[in-house]
């Protein structure tokens, strides 16, 4: 491998390690029940935290509670597949920017 060709490679591996840190820095908060419960949850995918109304605090809430904590964490993951998309499109984009012309 010539030294062009491993500087490029170095610098792909930089920018992925890059992305990975963005990934985790970035947060995106899934919403159920009108905003009662919510889940913000990284960009790698793991919770965060879990907010719930003091409103749903009630024994008889408790089956209630627990459907919208798994609503809210779906929503998260819906919003954080958007999020992941995106970056995608930057990412095969950056990756086209190493390769010789007219490869692509």
């Amino acid at each position: 491998m010539d030294s062009n060709m491993m500087r490029q490679v170095q610098e792909m591996q930089r920018r992925a390690e890059e992305l990975q840190q963005a990934m985790a820095a970035m947060e995106v908060e899934g919403v159920a029940g009108g905003g009662l419960v919510g889940v913000l949850m990284n960009g790698l995918g793991y919770v965060k935290n879990v907010r719930i109304d003091r409103s749903l605090m009630k024994p008889e809430e408790q089956q209630v509670v627990e459907d919208l904590v798994v609503a809210a964490c779906a929503d998260a993951n819906k919003k954080l597949e958007a999020r992941r998309l995106e970056d995608a499109g930057f990412l095969g984009n950056l990756m086209k920017s190493f390769m010789p012309p007219g490869s692509s």
